[in-house]
């Protein structure tokens, strides 16, 4: 049994914090190391307000970690430096690179990724998303041993959680991320107890090759949405672009002006037999409701473009909108 391990962490997003915290806080009871942290290298600058944040790189800082930024952690020499520092085990989580076999094989145990869904369920860069916007009333989090194919490694170890009602794609991944720490302990806990993957044998679950279902990164162009779908699939897709990109819709507000982009930030949702004809008009309602394909969507807080943010009934007093009103638009 191995007393203690030499880790290489990955990762650049939020996500990967607490774990990497909660195996900062392990360090002296277990006598491990962190002997590098690697992040995606910064981005070039493109507006004012500076470079994007890096919570990984601000995190290993606040500990006086050493933090690497290779452009690439497949190079040669990145390998070689791999190599060099004899980890024991890297620990990846929203990195945002394919590890090579040759990079995997540079830490004795090889490499686990927390992955923010139950795999083979939503392999891909948006997992927590795409689960929201399907209409999923469940998710989690897996930890793989890591193969060179994206998330497909066998599953050591899985948490469960129901999806809330009201839960954004956001409040959802900084719960999982959080959920996430006692599936990487496990994961860690199991590894510390082989000596070599050559005599230990297969590790983990193998995911089924039948269940596998992708997860993309999101575009701005998925975030319109159609109102004829039913008011659950327009719930969910309001909830999980947030907090990027933001469903947004084009309303006619003036007859003598082009549509206006509006910004949907929080809907509620009344179904009953709905008239098709309704799809994208004001309905009678006290607050902003819009007919969908199976009742209404309650607009509770939108954003018009070049504005600031706004309850739905400010912006229907302040538009003068009634009932049986014609809202919706294509640009």
């Amino acid at each position: 049994m191995t007393d203690s391990l030499r880790y290489a962490l990955m990762g650049t997003g939020p996500f990967a914090v607490p774990s990497f915290e909660a195996i900062c806080q392990q360090l002296d009871s277990t006598g491990d190391e962190i002997a590098r942290v690697f992040v995606r290298p910064l981005p070039p600058i493109k507006s004012r307000g500076g470079p994007p944040p890096q919570p990984v790189r601000e995190w290993a800082e606040s500990h006086n970690l050493p933090v690497d930024a290779p452009a690439s952690i497949n190079d040669p020499e990145t390998v070689a430096s791999l190599v060099a520092m004899d980890a024991d085990l890297l620990v990846v989580c929203d990195y945002g690179q394919i590890l090579k076999p040759d990079a995997l094989q540079a830490a004795r145990l090889g490499g686990i990724n927390l992955h923010g869904s139950l795999l083979p369920a939503y392999r891909g860069a948006a997992p927590v998303q795409r689960a929201l916007l399907s209409g999923d009333r469940e998710t989690g989090v897996s930890v793989i041993h890591m193969t060179p194919r994206l998330d497909g490694g066998p599953i050591v170890s899985s948490r469960t959680t129901p999806i809330r009602d009201d839960e954004t794609s956001g409040e959802l991944e900084t719960r999982l991320s959080a959920i996430g720490v006692d599936a990487t302990l496990e994961a860690i806990g199991l590894l510390r107890t082989i000596e070599s993957l050559e005599t230990h044998g297969p590790l983990g679950q193998p995911q089924d090759p039948t269940k596998i279902s992708k997860a993309p990164r999101l575009s701005k162009a998925e975030a319109q949405i159609d109102w004829s779908a039913t008011a659950r699939q327009i719930d969910c897709l309001v909830r999980g672009m947030q907090p990027w990109p933001v469903a947004f819709t084009h309303a006619t507000v003036n007859e003598n002006k082009p549509p206006l982009r509006v910004a949907i930030r929080e809907v509620r949702t009344e179904t009953f037999a709905a008239d098709p004809a309704n799809v994208g008009r004001v309905m009678e309602h006290d607050g902003l409701a819009i007919g969908c394909g199976d009742g209404q969507v309650i607009v509770e807080r939108l954003q018009p473009a070049g504005k600031k943010e706004m309850s739905g009934l400010d912006f229907k007093r302040g538009h003068r909108l009634t009932a049986g009103q014609p809202l919706i638009a294509q640009p």
